[in-house]
């Protein structure tokens, strides 16, 4: 059998010129999230088939790479159906195993806990532009705080990390579940269909207010209900101030302390923000986790054309492992979105220091060889970055594949003599 060089469809080598750009990155992320008091965890790639199948993955738990059982536990001539043969997968995602971990582990932990966890993921999906089968995944949140405090700092620590990468005129877009189900209450819908009028409403900055409408209608919702649903989503997109519409129009729908609460957090974050985000408030957002039951927000990022990331809050996760809810708030970046970004506008680790490559012709002495890694220590204390390597026959063409990766200077040295 011919072994094939190629990784799996979905999944990609990453190239040191990548690498360079990833490794910055998380050195940024890990650094400004720990000044906003996040502490970093780390969760097994495998959980149990059981949690990942708990119904707050949303379409994810369609895309799951199940796992074998293994050994004597695999009985293929006995099983019935897929339970007797799977008992594990790869996660999907960093929130179900966060909320593992933090049931596992609440009495050993600060609370409020503020986690940040940055790991690979695994989706059976369609591979396209910026989406992988494995891809990073980078989250923090914040369990055991109920207050929009959570929600704040959240906001303000993802923005700052982007800021610092060097993204502008960027937007983070922000709803709340609780105001989209309101709306809908307030329209006539039904609790049980709220799922599906919100994977329509999704659609609204395609297709328009019309085509919802018309999409509503033809899965057979009633025409009134529709009307109206689709008439305070006109009214907002006239309003001056589309929460204070908001409010007054569906003002008994919505629970007490809601639209308050949500003011304050736009306030807050406005308040604290710099010139480089918008902070908007979008109605039409949905987010598609099912497990969000309060305030979630997206980032949105013209250059990428389409989202770079989001989160919100989850209130009665774990209470599915503990059965005792605890309120948690989370934010996550499309890691892999924004390497894209930086990798396609040319972006460069900032250094320090030089890039040096020191060349060595072979048959170099060993007095000469312990000169030459001396220097090269020198420099590297300095604050360098130096490459210590053997000079090959074509030196143009390695200087040239050198200077690509971004060195800047270049000493050789022969046997005979020293040359610069």
């Amino acid at each position: 059998m011919t072994l094939s060089k190629k990784p799996v469809t979905g999944m990609k080598d990453i190239l040191p010129e990548e690498m360079e750009i990833r490794d910055y990155v998380i050195g940024v992320i890990k650094e400004t999230y720990g000044n906003f008091g996040f502490t970093s965890i780390e969760t097994p790639c495998v959980e149990n088939i059981a949690n990942l199948n708990c119904k707050a993955g949303g379409e994810n738990e369609k895309l799951i790479f199940k796992i074998l059982k293994r050994g004597e536990k695999l009985r293929l001539e006995d099983a019935q159906n897929e339970d007797d043969l799977v008992d594990g997968g790869l996660r999907y995602d960093l929130t179900v195993p966060l909320v593992r971990y933090y049931s596992n582990h609440a009495n050993e932990l600060p609370a409020p806990f503020k986690a940040l966890q940055m790991g690979n993921v695994w989706r059976a999906d369609r591979p396209q532009r910026g989406r992988y089968r494995q891809f990073m995944q980078c989250d923090i949140d914040i369990l055991g705080e109920a207050s929009n405090l959570a929600e704040i700092e959240l906001i303000l620590a993802t923005t700052t990390t982007l800021g610092k990468l060097g993204f502008k005129n960027f937007n983070i877009r922000i709803n709340d579940r609780q105001i989209l189900k309101a709306m809908a209450a307030y329209s006539g819908f039904e609790e049980t269909d709220y799922d599906q009028v919100f994977i329509v409403l999704d659609k609204l900055d395609k297709i328009g207010t019309e085509g919802v409408e018309a999409e509503l209608t033809e899965a057979g919702y009633d025409s009134a209900v529709v009307a109206k649903y689709m008439e305070l989503y006109k009214g907002v997109e006239s309003a001056d101030d589309a929460i204070g519409y908001i409010a007054e129009k569906i003002g008994q729908a919505l629970p007490e302390g809601v639209i308050e609460s949500f003011r304050e957090i736009i306030d807050s974050v406005e308040a604290t923000k710099g010139d480089f985000f918008k902070l908007v408030f979008d109605p039409t957002l949905v987010r598609g986790m099912s497990y969000y039951t309060g305030p979630i927000f997206e980032i949105d990022m013209p250059e990428f054309g389409g989202s770079c990331g989001g989160g919100g809050r989850y209130d009665g996760m774990v209470g599915k492992f503990t059965g005792h809810d605890v309120p948690a708030c989370g934010f996550s970046i499309g890691f892999e979105r924004i390497i894209l970004l930086l990798t396609e506008s040319g972006f460069k680790v900032p250094k320090a220091g030089r890039k040096v490559a020191y060349l060595m012709e072979k048959g170099l002495p060993s007095d000469r060889l312990c000169e030459v890694m001396s220097q090269a220590q020198a420099q590297r204390e300095q604050g360098n970055q130096v490459l210590v390597a053997r000079m090959n026959k074509n030196k143009k063409f390695q200087k040239e594949q050198l200077t690509a990766q971004g060195y800047e200077e270049f000493k050789e040295f022969y046997c005979e003599e020293l040359k610069h």
